[in-house]
């Protein structure tokens, strides 16, 4: 739709030009339930009244709506015509006054892609739930506003709903007369207004606290989810985070919670992880836990719950002016995230899974074309959309941790606190934080940020040691590289361990300095005479942002003692140096799952280990050397089965080795064994075989062929829940047929039926690696798609086609070439769409590398 992609300077004119007093928004969902006529979408009425002044009376602007229809449009009591000034995404307004009224009534379509008012209907029982989801720009398809985040204001809700709903919303409500009226809210900003509707399952709790100045401070807490997933819902442990949290947060931030309720809604078809909400926090119902999870799943939620609640002030409270500076609030809470949970919950080896699995998502995007300074140059809302990436979110978390290390822990602390009251319920820039951190730590913040928040790209550390006669260190200096593209180095301050084995054989550190890293060279002074050692670790301890290397010393004891490193944390640094090596083509793939063979089976950290069967899996689909994936399966294979027999019966880590053996089984005994597990004529002593391995079981079986449709609608007659339908779609997507690829082809880029979870699982089912044969002419098929796809489609739903579509298994030079001439013939195309495409492209490269390098290891 024209105009509906919004650039940052018409937002920064609209910004100058008017200032938004309140809103009042009357939303009628009673038609999201009953028979639908299927002649259009399925719609809701909105009525929004916005008072807003203008500082140039006379002069024009407009308002954000993305609906069907617009019924009647009234500026300060001057009826215009909806056909003159409305094009489908903006309401055009002339001649404003000083003080301005504009009444808009709209029909606005329910959302079946996640986006704006999403509907969702329960297969189980038919039942109906609605919720909203807008970041970065989609409460414009739910009632008619200015969307761009430095135009806060507050807003009053209310909602018709069917009888026997309730609704909720950010502010308390309270049904009277058949419409919910919801508390006026404190000014906020469009994205993280909320309305959530239906016959939710809700449990509540209570938050209470005494603040220094005696005030009592009490927080009503609910949390709600389907009433399928109700038998499942251990809200008991949702509140207890929730209660660590918020203690952590008051003790650390001295600012009581200000929105008033605390609510928390796990909905169906979620696209996000979560979304913060004031007082209506919105999650993915996955994490609601079926099943047996390992402990990473609930510290993953716990962190995820303490993310969100740290965005109340970082995010909420205080708001970034515009999407260039996101990082100000998915970094600090990212970080916060991480450092509440270390701080305030039982998850206390939080920092491992910090540096183990968000670093990896940090160092992957930092090394793709797209990468962009953790300040991003973010021009429309179509960046903003694709710069919710690892950068922002784990780069800049890292980049805190940094910092913490830097300016001290209570001087970041302090900062954050003057900030929250110099700038509560305002909008911020960079400036505004480096200035509140220059007062409390004396620093001179400026080179700080020139240095990590204004450049991009990743750095390497390297150690280097050089030995005296007598065997003992004459000097241990850190080499520090820079990629061509991004050749900047950086201060890093960072702790350089030594490790040797003692008597018993276990890799201990015995020497441990920390020196602040600058330029190409560094020596470590402290270090000089210290015994030789086995293993040199830079960055131990994990307080920097960079790509650990080893010398050829330290990489030799790894080879031979991974296993025997006693500190999780150190491991932890290690496994994941040893994974970038083999992402940059530096460590045959061959080699790094061999080091999965020997030693993940002695990794205590459950989060490690199934990161580890993560990168494993990936090694042998994208780096390793073609010839050799069969040899490579049937060792990772035969490993995960001896683990898996040898494991605690019953423990999280036999379930862990369970799910790897799914993943990597392909020998004809494998399946079969997955399939006599699967019905019960073989068992392993403790392993329990609950519904959602079942459908882990069935994906591989699917996908080669050993079970058919008639065996998976079996299991969705054994699990006809909302969950049950996304696994069957995935597995029936799975099969290796012609016939089956072509039709889910069909559903998905030709069709625009499914929802966005239906999408989701079709996506990836039909991608197996298994099948690249099956797979190759939709290479051709698919760059003849994307752009209508991208223009047709609604943004969420074109990235999931244009990532997960994406030819990746068809890795060889001619894809590569196909895609290069894609990108040529299409330099017009929109720069969103061409960053996908060009981020793919980048990982097809990457492994292309991978699998020549570990080709070459064949020889040795």
């Amino acid at each position: 739709m024209p105009g509906e992609n919004l650039t940052r300077d018409e937002a920064r004119e609209r910004a100058a030009l008017l200032s938004v007093d309140g809103y009042e928004v009357s939303l009628d969902l009673r038609s999201a339930v009953g028979e639908h006529d299927g002649g259009g979408p399925r719609t809701f009425r909105s009525v929004t009244t916005v008072r807003f002044r203008c500082a140039e009376p006379g002069a024009s602007s407009f308002a954000d709506l993305i609906a069907p229809a617009v019924t009647a449009v009234s500026l300060n009591g001057r009826d215009l015509d909806p056909g003159q000034v409305f094009d489908g995404s903006r309401i055009l307004l002339e001649d404003l006054a000083a003080e301005n009224e504009l009444v808009v009534d709209a029909l606005c379509a329910y959302s079946r892609t996640g986006e704006g008012m999403h509907r969702f209907v329960d297969p189980e029982d038919g039942e109906v739930y609605l919720y909203t989801q807008y970041e970065p720009a989609d409460s414009r398809r739910v009632f008619a506003n200015f969307e761009q985040p430095d135009l806060k204001a507050p807003y009053r809700f209310e909602v018709r709903a069917p009888e026997g709903w309730t609704v909720w919303s950010n502010g308390a409500g309270e049904l009277a007369d058949g419409v919910w009226r919801f508390a006026e809210t404190k000014p906020i900003s469009t994205y993280i207004t909320c309305v959530v509707a239906g016959p939710y399952h809700y449990v509540t709790d209570s938050y209470e606290r005494v603040l220094e100045d005696g005030t009592r401070l009490e927080i009503p807490l609910g949390a709600m989810c389907r009433k399928g997933l109700a038998p499942h819902f251990d809200a008991d442990d949702v509140f207890l985070v929730t209660k660590q949290g918020l203690d952590f947060f008051h003790d650390h931030f001295d600012y009581p919670y200000p929105f008033g309720k605390y609510d928390q809604a796990f909905v169906p078809e979620y696209n996000l992880g979560a979304m913060e909400n004031p007082g209506m926090v919105t999650f993915r119902e996955e994490y609601i836990f079926r099943g047996k999870v390992t402990r990473a799943s609930y510290e993953g939620r716990a962190n995820t719950i303490l993310h969100e609640m740290a965005h109340m002030w970082f995010g909420d409270l205080v708001t970034m002016e515009w999407w260039d500076d996101l990082w100000l609030k998915e970094s600090f809470a990212d970080f916060m995230g991480a450092f509440s949970l270390v701080g305030a919950t039982r998850f206390t080896d939080g920092w491992i899974t910090f540096a183990n699995r968000r670093k990896a998502w940090a160092y992957r995007a930092d090394q793709l074309p797209s990468t962009h300074p953790i300040t991003a140059d973010i021009r429309d809302l179509q960046d903003a959309k694709l710069n919710f990436d690892g950068i922002t979110y784990a780069k800049g978390a890292s980049v805190l941790k940094q910092l913490v290390a830097y300016v001290g822990q209570d001087a970041f602390l302090e900062g954050a606190r003057r900030y929250f009251k110099r700038h509560a319920y305002g909008n911020t820039r960079l400036g505004d934080l480096l200035s509140v951190l220059e007062e409390t730590s004396g620093r001179d913040m400026a080179a700080w940020s020139r240095a990590w928040l204004q450049t991009a790209g990743v750095n390497s550390l390297t150690p280097q040691v050089l030995l005296r006669e007598d065997g003992r260190i004459d000097e241990l200096a850190v080499v520090q590289e820079a990629a061509e593209s991004h050749p900047e180095l950086r201060p890093h301050r960072v702790a350089v361990g030594l490790y040797r084995r003692d008597d018993s054989g276990t890799l201990e550190r015995y020497a441990r300095a920390e020196t602040d890293v600058e330029g190409a060279r560094t020596v470590v002074a402290e270090l000089a005479g210290a015994d030789t050692p086995e293993l040199v670790l830079v960055n131990d301890d994990d307080l920097t942002y960079c790509k650990t290397r080893f010398d050829e010393t330290s990489l030799a004891t790894l080879r031979e003692h991974l296993g025997s490193l006693t500190d999780p944390l150190a491991r932890a640094l290690c496994w994941s140096a040893l994974w970038n090596m083999t992402r940059d083509a530096l460590l045959p793939a061959r080699d790094f799952i061999g080091l999965v063979v020997r030693f993940a089976g002695r990794e205590s950290d459950i989060g490690v280990l199934q990161m580890l069967h993560a990168w494993a899996g990936s090694a042998l689909v994208h780096y390793a050397a073609p010839d050799w994936r069969e040899t490579g399966e049937r060792l990772a294979a035969e490993d995960a089965l001896r683990e898996l027999r040898e494991a605690g019966p019953g423990s999280e880590h036999q379930l862990a080795w369970a799910r790897f053996f799914a993943t990597v089984a392909s020998a004809e005994q494998d399946l079969l064994l997955l399939r006599d597990l699967l019905d019960g004529t073989a068992g392993i002593d403790g392993l329990e075989v609950d519904q959602e391995l079942r459908w882990a079981f069935l994906e591989p079986l699917a996908a080669h062929g050993v079970v058919d449709e008639k065996r998976l609608d079996e299991e969705l007659a054994r699990d006809d829940t909302a969950s049950g339908k996304r696994h069957h779609v995935r597995c029936l997507a799975a099969r290796p047929s012609a016939a089956v690829k072509a039709r889910c082809w069909a559903q998905v880029v030709e069709s625009d039926a499914l929802s966005n979870a239906l999408v989701e699982a079709t996506i990836s089912g039909f991608a197996q690696a298994s099948q690249r044969e099956l797979l190759a002419p939709y290479t051709e098929k698919y760059f003849a798609a994307i752009e209508r796809v991208w223009t047709e489609r609604s943004i969420q739903i074109g990235m999931d086609v244009v990532r997960g579509l994406f030819p990746s298994f068809q890795d060889s030079r001619a894809t590569l070439d196909a895609t290069d001439a894609w990108l040529t013939s299409h330099e017009d195309a929109a720069p969103a769409l061409r960053r996908l495409v060009l981020e793919s492209r980048d990982d097809l490269a990457r492994a292309l590398r991978g699998q020549a390098r570990d080709a070459a290891a064949a020889g040795r």
